[in-house]
Order: C-alpha cells, then sequence, then structure tokens
C-alpha cells in the first residue's frame, strides 16, 4: 500500500460501489416491473421507499445511507490525493471537480435515505424540483437552473461516451468474471448516460419556462422514456440498462484499480485490451 493511499481507502470505496449496486438494482428491477405490466416507474428515493414494506427493509435503507456517504468520502479523497492519477493540468483538475460534484450528490442522497430509514420521505423529484424552485429564485436563477441541466446533460453524455468508448476498462482489474462481464458494462454506462441526459433536459426545460415543477429526477426521467413512442419497450430496455448499471457498480466494488493503492502494473482491461491490439498489429506486419 502507497504512503500516499490510506489503508481505509479501499474498503471505503468498494462500500461505496456496493452501495450504488443495490440502489440500481431496486431502480432498475422495479422499472422493468413496471414496463412489463404497463405501470409508470419510480424515482430512486420512491424505489427506496418500497423496501420499507419488509421487516429488512430499514436497516438495508440504513447500510446503504451509509454506503452512499462511503463513496462520497471516498470521491473527496480521490480527488485531494489525486489516487487515480488525473494529475494537475486542466484536464485533471476538471476530473478531479468532476469526483467532487459526484460525490457531494451521492451524499446528499445518502441523507435523503437516512430520512426515509427515520420517518419515511417523499418522492425523489420533489427533492430535484425543490432544488430547482431555490435556484430559480436566486438572482439570475433562470441562468443558474440551465447552466445545472446543461452540465447534467453534459454529464449524461460523458456517460454514454465512457460505455460506448470503453473507457470504464481503464480502471477495472482483469479477472474471468469481469470479461465476461464486460458487455453488461458497457450496456449499463449508456443506459446510465440515457436517463441522466433525460434529467437534463427536464432541468433546461425548467429554466426556459421558469417552472420548477419541470424539473425532475429518475422517476421523472422513466416517465419521459415512457411516454415516448415504443415508450414501454424502451422503458423495458432502459430499466435493463440500469440493472446492468448496477452491475457495473458491483464489479467496480470487487476489481477497480486505485492506481497510487495498487501500482501502476496492475492489468486492467483496457491494458489487455491495447496489448492484443499491438500484437494483432505486430502480426499484421
Amino acid at each position: 500500500m502507497s504512503d500516499t493511499c490510506p489503508a481505509w481507502v479501499v474498503p471505503v470505496m468498494r462500500a461505496g460501489y456496493l452501495s450504488r449496486a443495490v440502489v440500481y438494482t431496486v431502480v432498475g428491477g422495479l422499472a422493468l416491473v413496471a414496463a412489463v405490466e404497463g405501470q409508470e416507474a419510480e424515482g430512486t428515493t420512491d424505489a427506496l421507499a418500497d423496501l420499507q414494506a419488509h421487516w429488512w427493509g430499514t436497516p438495508l435503507l440504513w447500510l446503504i445511507a451509509l454506503g452512499l456517504w462511503a463513496y462520497m468520502v471516498w470521491r473527496l479523497v480521490d480527488a485531494a490525493l489525486d489516487l487515480e492519477d488525473y494529475g494537475r493540468d486542466l484536464k485533471g483538475v476538471v476530473a478531479r471537480a468532476g469526483l467532487i460534484v459526484t460525490g457531494v450528490i451521492h451524499g446528499a442522497i445518502g441523507v435523503s435515505v437516512a430520512g426515509l430509514a427515520l420517518r419515511g420521505g417523499d418522492g425523489e423529484g420533489g427533492g430535484t424540483q425543490s432544488m430547482t424552485a431555490q435556484l430559480m429564485a436566486m438572482p439570475l436563477g433562470p441562468w443558474l437552473v440551465g447552466a445545472v441541466g446543461l452540465v447534467t446533460i453534459g454529464a449524461g453524455v460523458y456517460y454514454g461516451y465512457k460505455g460506448i468508448s470503453e473507457k470504464y476498462k481503464e480502471h477495472i482489474r482483469v479477472t474471468a468474471t469481469a470479461e465476461r462481464l464486460d458487455p453488461v458494462l458497457k450496456f449499463g454506462c449508456i443506459a446510465q448516460g440515457v436517463v441522466i441526459a433525460v434529467i437534463g433536459v427536464l432541468i433546461c426545460y425548467a429554466a426556459l419556462t421558469a417552472d420548477p415543477q419541470a424539473a425532475g429526477g429518475v422517476g421523472e426521467a422513466l416517465g419521459q422514456i415512457r411516454a415516448a413512442p415504443f415508450g414501454r419497450v424502451m422503458l423495458g430496455v432502459v430499466a435493463v440498462g440500469l440493472v446492468a448499471f448496477a452491475v457495473e457498480n458491483a464489479v467496480e466494488a470487487f476489481y477497480r484499480v486505485i492506481p497510487r493503492c495498487d501500482g501502476p502494473d496492475v492489468m486492467t482491461l483496457a491494458r489487455q485490451a491495447r496489448q492484443k491490439a499491438e500484437r494483432g498489429l505486430q502480426a499484421a506486419g
């Protein structure tokens, strides 16, 4: 273990990704049921609230909340210590700033989940609409909301690009399981990108209409997909994709490589792919 990588970082990171895997399993699974039965899909908070119907629901909600806070801590420490070698140039600074933003967002979701465990809670869309309304009330509020929407769309595009370009392979250790699940990981990143981009579009629409009620989270995004032509089929595909993204998070929990902790010589899926390509070129030459 490197001196620049605290020993507790790895287990905290793994807990964070496992928690995200549980969240997307629940949201994607219920969305798939909704697609099959022709019902409306639920957002993150509403889907997790359904767990309270079971005796084990509240303890699981607390574990999810703790896991999401662990993910926040992991992202903040990763950004502060540059554990994944993003660097100090402009590209690296932007990447590390993104880590901070995603960490804070997941910490806030953890607070919502803890609220569910304590006393139940309102749907996720209400939280998004409340945040949008608060921004809208500020000076230049619609512009601020629009900027948030554009950033959110950008995040969705990045997730899609991450899946299509297979950038996720950069941090996944080569194992038989990771190799077998590779197509699932790719599909999951793309599906997550679609959902996030739709959320961004809804936020931008709220900015254009000055109507905070037009904004929404995962539930509203899935609702828009459901309302599109062939929406039930599209919702089913996206729901399967969200479950695939849960698998991607589980794989990251077990097999993610942290360069400053694991060293620079660990064989990742990306490095293996590059080596195979190089050998192919050499053989062709």
